[in-house]
């Protein structure tokens, strides 16, 4: 009898575990088309922007990976750190994994022709983001601050604060973007009387460039009171010279972005003003855009994201510990 109700308990024991493991596999698939999901093509993005040390590829970045996760998609992201040529390798590598869309900030707006055009014939959307190339036809859409009118802000307001300086400009001529924020600041002061422009500095709108740089310039003896930035990793960097050799007092410094570090030191007193750029909105409709181009849609061929520029007056409007 013993034996008997053990071979009954072990019956039962089986037939409850096999219930249970049912109860779970209705759980996990019965309120879905598994066969369905299992049909769906998963999208390769790629994405390479000029360098990840800037927070604000970061935070486009992290807009296009939340939109691709909620969409079932994956990414894969590539830092050049401000190489061309490792872009272009980088770029190639991408094309080999076969992903479906390229998001690329370049490096060298001239350098990329031929990367782009392989892509293009492979069928890859390319959505070019924050600077251009100088093949737009090669890009299905291309989504931009208005970085021309970036440089017209800052002068502008440069204008009202002073009617004669002799200023410094801090350059990255390799990217259209740094081209057109300067060339806006200085079509909008140029035919002023007394603004003198006393020396171009390439820094490749790296802090740990300009600062050393406008260092150099110091050294050498070049009179200025005015420097133009064409980002705000190089207004960190010119602030930071400028404080080291006791010249804040004297010399002001405008930029482009509104980073935090640049807001506070807008609040501070220690940099004029800033051109604030929209890293999340540039992120956002990249993702739109991307997804209009993967269902067939079509999309404009430019976007320019509208600038704002930032004071003393409204920079807490903009909010200090924080890209808006």
């Amino acid at each position: 009898m013993e034996f008997k109700d053990k071979k009954i308990f072990w019956s039962l024991l089986v037939i409850v575990n096999v219930f249970i493991i049912g109860a779970l596999l209705w759980v996990i698939y019965g309120n879905s088309d598994y066969s369905l999901n299992q049909g769906k093509k998963t999208h390769l993005i790629g994405e390479s922007y000029m360098t990840m040390n800037n927070e604000f590829y970061k935070i486009i970045s992290e807009e296009i990976s939340a939109r691709a996760e909620a969409e079932g998609d994956r990414l894969v992201l590539r830092n050049p750190a401000l190489d061309a040529g490792r872009q272009i390798k980088q770029i190639k590598e991408m094309i080999g994994m076969g992903i479906d869309v390229l998001v690329v900030a370049p490096v060298d707006w001239e350098s990329l022709e031929s990367v782009l055009a392989e892509a293009r014939a492979k069928g890859i959307f390319i959505i070019v983001v924050d600077t251009n190339v100088n093949r737009e036809d090669l890009a299905d859409c291309i989504i931009l601050s208005d970085n021309y009118n970036a440089g017209v802000l800052a002068g502008q307001y440069f204008l009202k604060q002073c009617d004669k300086a002799k200023i410094v400009v801090m350059t990255h001529e390799s990217t259209k973007s740094g081209q057109d924020r300067v060339n806006g600041f200085l079509d909008t002061i140029k035919g002023h009387k007394g603004m003198e422009i006393a020396e171009k500095i390439e820094c490749e709108g790296q802090l740990e460039i300009a600062m050393p740089k406008l260092q150099e310039a110091i050294n050498r003896g070049i009179k200025f009171d005015n420097v133009f930035c064409l980002n705000d990793l190089a207004s960190v960097g010119v602030v930071a010279a400028l404080e080291e050799n006791g010249m804040l007092g004297t010399a002001n410094v405008y930029g482009v972005d509104a980073s935090p570090d640049s807001k506070a030191l807008i609040k501070e007193s220690m940099m004029m003003a800033s051109v604030a750029q929209f890293p999340s909105k540039i992120g956002s409709e990249t993702a739109d855009v991307i997804y209009k181009l993967l269902s067939g849609g079509k999309t404009e061929k430019k976007i320019l994201v509208p600038v704002e520029l930032v004071t003393r007056d409204n920079v807490e409007d903009f909010g200090i510990d924080r890209w808006q």
